[in-house]
């Protein structure tokens, strides 16, 4: 059989791909340090994540759009999109991060990734959040989450940094730690602040592989670590997360694998 066209019928045109990414604008920029800075963007109403994911964030250099994986540290009900970065010496991305000022456009990818999720984890009592410097973003993100204070009776979160300026978001886990929720029937949440090079600065002052190893960590949570109850979620310098990952397989914890979930997680786009 010959098919041919109705010439009457108009020729429509392919449809348009959908991009993967939309353009955001920034709203606002705040540095706690030189070099450590947060900043919050618009958000696409179709834009989903998990506490704990990340997104792609792509910003214009001479040599075209440069991507970089960025945590969210935003609540997922937030109508903003707030990520918190580290400026690298002569890092493309971290050029055209340090000359963004509000209302300049950056990329953000549509989907979400990651595996720092508690859907990573075996049920448990206690949830335990080790993040070095920048790492402490996706934290911020998943303590922000109403869900996870029902999920687990207690919530430990420990930041190390070098000085005391570093740590992003303290005066905001302070004051979750202080307010003793549980006689409400949610999680009470410890925050342990670590500053290495400050003496004097915090109760805590050695590296978090340090603190783990000699029990000092368990010691200042008032919590034991135990396979049967503690999951623990590491974010961070990647030389502190293999560290981290040796001394807890040797005491039994393992991450998760396919269809089976573990008692420990880790970032990976490090």
């Amino acid at each position: 059989m010959n098919l041919s066209l109705d010439p009457q019928t108009p020729i429509l045109p392919a449809p348009a791909k959908t991009q993967k990414w939309t353009t955001e604008r920034v709203l606002e920029v705040r540095y706690w340090t030189p070099t450590l800075l947060s900043f919050r963007t618009s958000r696409d109403e179709g834009f989903r994540f998990t506490p704990g994911e990340y997104a792609r964030l792509g910003l214009s250099t001479d040599g075209g759009i440069v991507w970089r994986p960025f945590s969210m540290v935003s609540a997922i009900a937030d109508d903003s999109l707030e990520f918190l970065a580290v400026l690298v010496p002569g890092g493309a991305f971290s050029g055209a991060l340090e000359r963004l000022r509000v209302g300049d456009a950056i990329d953000v990818e549509r989907s979400s990734f990651g595996f720092l999720t508690t859907a990573q984890l075996a049920a448990g009592r206690q949830l335990w959040m080790l993040a070095s410097g920048s790492g402490i973003g996706p934290f911020v993100s998943i303590v922000r989450d109403a869900a996870v204070w029902r999920a687990f009776e207690r919530l430990i979160v420990v930041h190390s940094v070098r000085r005391s300026a570093e740590l992003a978001y303290r005066e905001e886990l302070d004051a979750l730690a202080a307010d003793d929720t549980s006689a409400r029937g949610r999680a009470r949440m410890i925050y342990l602040p670590v500053v290495t090079r400050e003496a004097g600065a915090t109760a805590l002052s050695t590296r978090i592989p340090e603190l783990l190893a000699d029990g000092h960590l368990e010691d200042a949570a008032g919590t034991p670590l135990r396979v049967e109850t503690s999951r623990l979620m590491i974010c961070g310098n990647p030389a502190m997360a293999l560290t981290l990952r040796q001394l807890l397989s040797k005491r039994g914890f393992a991450t998760g694998r396919r269809g089976v979930t573990g008692q420990m997680a880790f970032e990976k786009y490090w």
